[in-house]
């Protein structure tokens, strides 16, 4: 049975479907007694929305690509609309027209029946495009066979990307996967995707978030007895500030809000420790230790005194610990390998990061202990140590990220977050949570760092590892979002900033409400 939290959770948040889901969702509506006319409501909202958000004035020029299948036969009806509207609208289709899909074929002819005409390529020399609808393929590129996009349709894409115009890609830029954020061949990079029926988790994932511009769901309405249950949530910030920490209360004091341990700092590699705990520190634990392996290790952070450094040995006798962090700046040594099977036998909930992943990826008998644990741990691996944990390459876990993410809860009886664009949180049941924070500022060194340390944090302050988890996920990758505007771009945006930035919006957000 789903914790209390985690039905708040399911509740609050936007589902995300697979393609076959959305494949179901269309067939039970086919098989209502007055089945909707999807492909009708699809091009009439994408149209609006081309025409309220894009076209200030009738007469302009729009470019309309349509594929062979319904994604073409959505484009179409968007031209219908958008010409009947006053718009000098050009197609671009190659093929033949009386062989595309029938609900297609029906669109292609009411734009037939209103004068329009069709083009076999892009109209040479510079044109004056209000918008370009991207309508090529959507979630219909088969994605099974890896095929790519490739020839004339590779050509318009390719060309269609250099316009200075606004594109608007009907359900998902054609070339990037719906369900793996893939790019096959090449991909449409679009400034506004309509996506219909259900999110989708290509849109937020991988090279999803680059490709898709702002994303815009139109559900269009359908109700069908018997949906498909969502497996897969967006974590944005209405279903992070549910999460939140309550406001702590006047008469409180540092016992109230939990001790965190860091194991890890071996030589040369201190900074990492120092990171997860000032880190931890300032996003509210109550008390911060470190356990630091480096044979020089200093007695205090001069910059951050509150720290309480120990030897790895005293970690283990602190009573209670709700939350020992281990990995950053570890190593690969055989002491470090001790300490993390120490860590392993102990009954505390876990986060293991960085070294910590790599040593249980080298040695298979820690993985054993680590699917065998009573007690709870988060994994947070960056594709490259997905890839040991899972025995493949990075190639591989990029190329499925949900599914490797579900692989390596399973495999290790954990909660885990595959970081990267559109991070993916996922928990033992297999449900998973598609990050919408964050940007390029966060490929620097530390900030996986800081994110352990944050996760260790509310954790101590109470909130249960699920909500721990995707709170500090989301956090880390708002807190990156608010200095890329600060700075004006993500260049030299360092981990440190972050702790505090972060600091800053989790205070706002419990005690202004914002």
């Amino acid at each position: 049975m789903d914790h209390p939290a985690i039905l708040k959770i399911m509740t609050i948040a936007d589902p995300v479907f697979l393609t076959a889901e959305i494949r179901e969702i269309e067939h039970q509506s086919a098989m209502l007694p007055k089945p909707p006319r999807l492909m009708e409501k699809a091009g009439l909202a994408a149209a609006q929305i081309v025409r309220d958000q894009l076209l200030t004035n009738p007469n302009h020029h729009v470019l309309v690509l349509a594929g062979p299948g319904n994604n073409g036969g959505d484009a179409f009806v968007v031209a219908r609309y958008l010409k009947e509207w006053g718009n000098a609208v050009t197609v671009v289709f190659t093929g033949d027209h009386n062989r595309v899909p029938p609900d297609a074929k029906q669109a292609v002819q009411a734009w037939f029946d209103i004068g329009g005409e069709i083009s076999t390529g892009i109209p040479d020399g510079d044109q004056n495009w209000g918008a370009v609808i991207d309508g090529l393929f959507g979630i219909g590129l088969d994605q099974s066979q890896n095929r790519p996009i490739e020839g004339t349709y590779r050509k318009w894409v390719d060309t269609v990307n250099l316009l200075n115009a606004p594109i608007v890609a009907l359900d998902i830029p054609s070339g990037l996967g719906s369900d793996d954020g893939c790019i096959y061949g090449t991909a449409i990079r679009a400034t506004t995707t309509v996506t219909f029926i259900g999110l989708k988790p290509g849109l937020f994932t991988n090279f999803g978030p680059e490709y898709c511009g702002t994303v815009l769901l139109r559900d269009l309405d359908i109700q069908v007895a018997s949906p498909p249950a969502p497996h897969t949530w967006l974590l944005n910030q209405k279903l992070a500030q549910s999460l939140l920490p309550l406001p702590r209360s006047a008469n409180s004091h540092k016992g109230s809000f939990g001790n965190v341990a860091i194991l890890g700092g071996s030589t040369g590699m201190v900074g990492a420790a120092l990171l997860a705990g000032r880190s931890a520190l300032h996003l509210g634990a109550g008390r911060v230790y470190l356990g630091l392996l480096a044979q020089a290790a200093p007695p205090v952070d001069f910059s951050q005194p509150e720290l309480m450094l120990r030897s790895p040995s005293e970690l283990f006798t602190l009573k209670p610990l709700n939350c020992l962090v281990v990995g950053p700046g570890l190593g690969n040594t055989a002491e470090a390998l001790s300490w993390l099977e120490t860590a392993l036998n102990n009954e505390v909930t876990l986060v293991l990061d960085a070294d910590a992943l790599t040593l249980i990826a080298q040695h298979p008998q820690l993985g054993i202990k680590l699917s065998q644990r009573n007690a709870h741990t988060i994994l947070t691996p960056h594709p490259a140590e997905a890839a040991r944990l899972l025995n493949t390459d990075t190639a591989a876990v990029q190329s499925n990220r949900m599914n490797a993410v579900h692989q390596i809860t399973q495999q290790f009886n954990c909660y885990a977050v595959l970081k990267g664009a559109g991070s993916i949180c996922c928990f033992p049941d297999g449900k998973r949570y598609l990050n919408t924070s964050g940007n390029p500022g966060l490929s620097t060194a530390g900030t996986g760092d800081v994110l352990a340390g944050m996760i260790g944090a509310l954790i101590a302050q109470g909130l249960n590892p699920d909500q721990a988890l995707l709170l500090a996920v989301y956090l880390h990758g708002a807190a990156a979002d608010q200095l890329l505007q600060q700075n004006h771009g993500p260049l030299g945006m360092v981990a440190s900033e972050i702790i505090v930035t972060g600091r800053l919006l989790l205070n706002e957000w419990i005690y202004q409400g914002k």
